[in-house]
C-alpha cells in the first residue's frame, strides 16, 4: 500500500513536447510506470477530478485549462510513492518550487505548472478511479 501514485502531465506538457523528460524523470528515480495513457478529458471528467476544488475560484478555470487540450495520467510504483513523487514535482507555484523540480524546469505560473500529482493515498485511489475506470493490472 501507498507505493502508487498518479499523475498528470497537464496541457502545456504536452504542447511543449515534454512528455518523454518527465517521464523518464520518474523511471531514473526507480519509478515503474504502471500505467500510462493520453486522453482528451472532457470538461465534466475534470469537473468529477477537481470536485474537491469546487468552491474555490480557480475551479472554473481548471477544469477549462485541463479540458483544453489532451493530458497524460500515468500511475507510478515505488517506494514512498507519494511523497517522493511530490518532492520531484515541487511547489505548485513553479516560482516557490526547488531548483531542479518538475514545476521548476517546465512550469510558467501557478496555472500552467506542467504535472499534477495526488496529495494522499484517498485521492490517489479516487484520482485512479476517475481517469483508469478500466482498472489498473500492476504486475511485479
Amino acid at each position: 500500500m501507498n507505493n502508487r501514485t498518479l499523475i498528470i502531465l497537464k496541457p502545456d506538457s504536452v504542447k511543449k513536447n515534454v512528455i518523454g523528460e518527465i517521464l523518464s524523470r520518474f523511471e531514473k528515480e526507480n519509478f515503474r510506470i504502471a500505467a500510462l495513457k493520453m486522453l482528451s478529458g472532457s470538461k465534466e471528467l475534470f469537473e468529477k477530478f477537481y470536485e474537491i476544488h469546487k468552491d474555490r475560484p480557480f475551479f472554473s478555470e481548471l477544469v477549462t485549462w485541463m479540458s483544453s487540450y489532451p493530458v497524460v495520467a500515468a500511475i507510478l510504483e515505488g517506494e514512498d510513492a507519494i511523497n517522493r513523487v511530490r518532492q520531484i514535482v515541487g511547489a505548485t507555484d513553479p516560482n516557490e518550487a526547488a531548483p531542479g523540480t518538475i514545476r521548476k524546469i517546465y512550469g510558467t505560473s501557478k496555472g500552467e505548472n506542467a504535472i499534477h500529482a495526488s496529495d494522499s493515498w484517498e485521492s490517489y485511489l479516487k484520482e485512479s478511479a476517475i481517469l483508469f475506470p478500466e482498472g489498473v493490472c500492476f504486475a511485479g
